[in-house]
C-alpha cells in the first residue's frame, strides 16, 4: 500500500489530471482543489511535478501567455500513462482491501469495535 497511502495520493491524482489534459501548475493545483483535495499545497504540487520530470513521468515546456507571464506547461509521457496505469492497479486493491475491511468492522456486535 505504501505508494497509495493517503500521503502518496497527490502522485496518482496529478497523474490523473495530466492524463486528461496538459496543464501548467496553477492549473493542476486549481483542479486538485476542485476534484480530489482541498488543501493541497501548491509547493508540493511544483516539487512532485519536478520530481515526475526528473523520473521521467512528464516532460514540460515554456508556453508564452497573452495574459501574463510564460508559464511551465507539464504533459504526461509515455512513462507517465504506464505509472497511471499501475497506481490505478494498485489503487483498486486497496480499495478492495478497505471495503473488506470496513464490511468485517460491521458485522462486528455493537459496542465491540
Amino acid at each position: 500500500m505504501g505508494e497509495c497511502e493517503p500521503r502518496n495520493f497527490l502522485r496518482p491524482c496529478l497523474l490523473l489530471l495530466l492524463q486528461e489534459r496538459p496543464a501548467h501548475g496553477y492549473d493542476l493545483v486549481e483542479r486538485l482543489h476542485s476534484s480530489f483535495i482541498d488543501d493541497t499545497d501548491a509547493g508540493g504540487v511544483y516539487r512532485t511535478l519536478r520530481s515526475f520530470e526528473r523520473e521521467g513521468l512528464v516532460s514540460s515546456s515554456w508556453c508564452l501567455s497573452a495574459s501574463g507571464p510564460a508559464r511551465r506547461t507539464y504533459a504526461l509521457t509515455a512513462d507517465g500513462k504506464e505509472a497511471l496505469r499501475h497506481q490505478v492497479e494498485t489503487l483498486e486493491a486497496t480499495h478492495h482491501l478497505v471495503h473488506t475491511f470496513l464490511e468485517r468492522c460491521g458485522a462486528l456486535p455493537a459496542g465491540s469495535r
